[in-house]
C-alpha cells in the first residue's frame, strides 16, 4: 500500500488498510425485515436491550456531583479493589495486586488498538480465532501487522508477538476447556507472545464451564505474558457506559497504563463508581442469566423447527446457526419473516454457512421471531 496520497504528499488515510464496515451491507436485509406487518426482529446484533441494574445506575447518580476535576487513568481505588475481588471470586485468581489491573474505555476500544498499544508492526505475527470478532483483524490491520486465523497453537505458523482467544466466544459460542486454554498459556510462554484472552461473555455459560486464563488452574498462578479482558456491558447492561477492565501480567498492565495517561484514555469518574458498585453485587447477573436462558430455550427449539442446526452455542449471547446454504442466502430467508441476522461472513472466511442469531431482543420480539419460525 502506498503511503501517500497521489500527488498530494499527503499519507494515505489509515481506513484505507481497513476492511468494509460489515453492518453497511445488511442495508436491504433490514429494509425486508422492517417491512413485515408486525415489524422487524432484529438478532442481528449483540447490544444489550435490558434495564442497566439499579445498583450500577444509582451509583453513577450520586457520584454525579462529585467530579469536577479529572478522573485517573488507573481508576479509584475502590474500583480497581473491586476488580480484584470479582476476579478472585468468580475467576480463580489469585496473587493480584492492584498493579495487575487496569480499566479501559470500553473493550472495543482495548481489542482494536492493543497491537498499537504494544508497539507492533508489519514485521509482527498477530494469531486470532479463524471465527472470529472482527476488531481482532481490524487492530492487527491497524499497525500493518501480518495475521494468521488458527484454532490450535501447533498449526502456528510463526513466532507472533499477539495471540487473541476468546472464550465464551463471539459468534457461535464456543466454550474452550481448560486443557485448551492451558495449551494455549504454554504456546505463549515458549513463543514469547502476549496472550489476550477475551473473556466478556464469561457469565453466559450454558452446556460447558468456562474458565478465565487467570485461574490457578489454567495459568499455575503466573500470569506472566498474559491478559484477560473483560467487560460490564454484556455482564451488566451496561455498553453504553463503555466499562471495562484488563487484568494479568504487572509488567504489561503498568506499561500500557503509562502510555494511556499520556493519550488520556480514562473513564469517567461517575462510570468507574457505577463499574465498581456492579463488580461487587452477582444478583442482578444471575436475574440476567435467567433472562437469556428463557430466550434461548425458546429461539432455539423454533430455529431447529424451522430446519436449522446450531452449531457450538455451549456459550454466549447468540445461537450459530445453519440451513446448509450460503449464510447471505439464509439471512434473506429470515428476513422475508420479519427477523434480522448477522451472516457468518462478518467473522471469516470459514463460517459463510452460518447465522448468528443474538438473544439480546426483548422478551416480545423474540417470541415473536419464534413465532414467525414455526409458522
Amino acid at each position: 500500500m502506498s503511503t501517500s496520497t497521489a500527488g498530494s504528499g499527503r499519507r494515505a488515510p489509515l481506513a484505507s488498510r481497513l476492511p468494509d464496515f460489515p453492518w453497511d451491507s445488511l442495508a436491504g436485509a433490514k429494509a425486508r425485515a422492517q417491512a413485515h406487518p408486525d415489524g422487524i426482529c432484529d438478532l442481528s446484533v449483540g447490544t444489550p436491550v435490558d434495564p442497566t441494574p439499579a445498583v450500577a445506575a444509582d451509583a453513577l447518580v450520586a457520584a454525579a456531583g462529585r467530579w469536577a476535576g479529572y478522573p485517573t487513568v488507573w481508576g479509584t481505588p475502590a474500583l480497581r479493589a473491586s476488580i480484584l475481588g470479582y476476579l478472585e471470586r468468580r475467576w480463580g485468581a489469585t496473587g493480584l495486586t492492584e498493579r495487575n489491573v487496569l480499566p479501559v474505555v470500553g473493550t472495543k476500544e482495548l481489542v482494536a488498538w492493543l497491537p498499537t498499544q504494544l508497539g507492533l508492526g508489519p514485521d509482527d505475527l498477530v494469531v486470532i480465532p479463524s471465527t472470529a470478532y472482527p476488531t481482532y483483524e481490524v487492530g492487527a490491520a491497524i499497525v500493518g501487522a501480518r495475521i494468521q486465523r488458527c484454532d490450535d497453537p501447533s498449526q502456528v505458523e510463526g513466532t507472533p508477538a499477539l495471540v487473541w482467544i476468546n472464550s465464551p466466544a463471539n459468534p457461535h459460542g464456543a466454550i474452550l476447556s481448560k486443557q485448551e486454554l492451558r495449551a494455549w498459556v504454554s504456546f505463549a510462554r515458549q513463543s514469547g507472545a502476549v496472550l489476550a484472552s477475551d473473556e466478556c461473555y464469561g457469565e453466559f455459560a450454558w452446556d460447558a464451564e468456562p474458565f478465565s486464563v487467570l485461574d490457578a488452574q489454567v495459568c499455575d498462578g503466573d500470569v506472566t505474558g498474559l491478559l484477560s479482558v473483560q467487560s460490564l456491558s454484556k455482564r451488566s447492561n451496561m455498553a453504553g457506559y463503555r466499562g471495562g477492565f484488563i487484568a494479568g501480567d504487572e509488567v504489561l498492565c503498568m506499561e500500557l497504563l503509562e502510555l494511556r495517561k499520556h493519550g488520556g484514555m480514562m473513564l469517567p469518574g461517575p462510570v468507574q463508581e457505577a463499574m465498581a458498585a456492579a463488580l461487587d453485587d452477582h444478583a442482578h447477573v444471575e436475574e440476567q442469566r435467567e433472562r437469556y436462558l428463557a430466550r434461548r430455550a425458546l429461539l432455539r427449539p423454533a430455529l431447529e423447527q424451522a430446519g436449522f442446526t446450531i452449531d457450538h452455542s455451549e456459550g454466549s449471547l447468540y445461537l450459530w446457526a445453519t440451513r446448509g446454504e450460503d449464510c447471505r442466502a439464509t439471512v434473506d430467508w429470515l428476513a422475508e419473516r420479519g427477523i434480522l441476522a448477522a451472516p457468518g461472513d462478518f467473522y471469516g472466511t470459514e463460517s459463510t454457512r452460518h447465522v448468528r442469531i443474538a438473544l439480546t431482543a426483548t422478551d416480545e420480539r423474540i417470541a415473536a421471531a419464534a413465532q414467525r419460525l414455526t409458522d
